[in-house]
């Protein structure tokens, strides 16, 4: 095999995109800085307990793992940040009352989560701890999408869900966890012939209460019908209640429910979301309430947020022309370089690319398009004009 052949799913980024994604990312920054979040940098690297304590099955087999050479202990490269963005709340910080924090960097999967996906996604996210109340989850929803809007992609479709129906329907039943895996395929497949064949030993009421959540996708009607079929008990009639009130706060995105989805990561523990556009395979945001993310850390803090792969996002939105710059000529000698020198100087303090065209290498075409030259004026003076 060829040295330069990379891993499966794995994959250089080539000037064009690096610079469209490193732009995205500025943008999305730049929209968690403007509601207060600040900017936090967890290592790649960490102690393996610390990285999967409490975060389910899903992670586990997502992240590649390795002995530290110094301490003897296991260590993972991480495939999701939120675990470690709770660590940082619950253990560096400490405050005591609401902390904002983003981040963005590359995360690592053993496999790739979808068809096509990369094994290195480059995760942005943004998380509030310490706040209980539905203020928090409509806070994390809105910086989700002003995120999208700032990138210019749409329209958007929001999907709707809350951990805590799936998991009431459930209560009380017997089953080993491959099984209850399936179950909630099953359940996001909308495959009801698969899920009656995986609950056939299931109390009557979780049986009945399963198969109508397959149907229970669509608009606000889907939380009327789920109130008269699904099992009438305080967490349900808390969860729909919750739905309907961030559903009715929610602008420029169209919203819809699918209360059997419970894709993504076990931490959820009450609304979760997932926004959508065409062009994209899948959600290009998943986030919601996972009030038990800091529980592992000795933190137990009420906790929103959500995340996206910039990678996957720079996919679907418009293509970006490319940077204005001016060419200037290259000198080496004569009396005119020091004041070519200073031109230039002052050209790039002021924001300006200036790309200094290398002698033999006139013709070439690179990243940044040249629509002005450095040229001298009919005083001599070096002077920027227009090709």
């Amino acid at each position: 095999m060829s040295a330069w052949v990379l891993p499966d799913h794995i994959a250089d980024v080539l000037p064009s995109e690096a610079r469209h994604i490193e732009e995205l990312r500025r943008e999305l920054l730049d929209t968690a800085r403007g509601y207060g979040y600040e900017l936090v940098m967890p290592p790649m690297l960490e102690h393996l307990e610390s990285l999967l304590t409490g975060t389910g099955e899903a992670l586990d087999l997502q992240t590649f793992k390795l002995v530290d050479q110094l301490s003897g202990r296991m260590m993972g490269l991480r495939a999701d940040t939120t675990p470690q963005v709770a660590r940082i709340d619950a253990h560096l910080l400490n405050r005591r009352g609401v902390t904002r924090l983003c981040y963005c960097g590359s995360v690592l999967h053993t496999r790739p989560d979808k068809p096509h996906a990369t094994r290195e996604p480059l995760q942005f996210g943004a998380e509030i701890y310490g706040h209980a109340g539905m203020e928090a989850d409509l806070e994390a929803l809105s910086l989700a999408l002003d995120c999208l809007k700032a990138t210019k992609v749409g329209p958007l479709t929001v999907d709707m869900a809350d951990a805590r129906i799936v998991r009431s329907v459930l209560a009380g039943v017997q089953a080993d966890r491959p099984r209850m895996v399936q179950v909630h395929a099953a359940l996001a497949a909308k495959d009801a012939t698969e899920l009656a064949s995986l609950t056939k030993d299931f109390p009557e009421a979780a049986r009945r209460g399963l198969q109508a959540l397959i149907r229970l996708y669509g608009d606000n009607k889907v939380l009327d019908e789920a109130a008269g079929v699904l099992p009438d008990n305080a967490v349900i009639r808390e969860a729909l209640a919750n739905l309907r009130w961030l559903a009715g706060h929610v602008e420029g995105a169209l919203v819809r429910f699918d209360l059997a989805d419970l894709r993504g990561y076990a931490y959820y523990s009450g609304i979760r979301f997932g926004i959508y556009t065409p062009g994209a395979s899948d959600a290009l945001v998943r986030g919601g309430r996972y009030d038990e993310v800091g529980a592992v850390f000795g933190r137990n803090r009420p906790a929103v947020g959500f995340s996206l792969d910039v990678k996957e996002l720079v996919g679907v939105v418009a293509k970006r022309s490319l940077k204005a710059a001016i060419r200037a000529p290259w000198l080496d000698s004569g009396p005119e370089v020091a004041a070519l020198r200073d031109a230039i100087a002052t050209l790039r303090r002021d924001g300006e690319t200036v790309v200094c065209i290398l002698p033999g290498h006139e013709s070439e075409v690179d990243e940044f398009h040249c629509d002005r030259e450095l040229a001298r004026d009919g005083a001599g003076r070096w002077a920027v004009r227009t090709l």
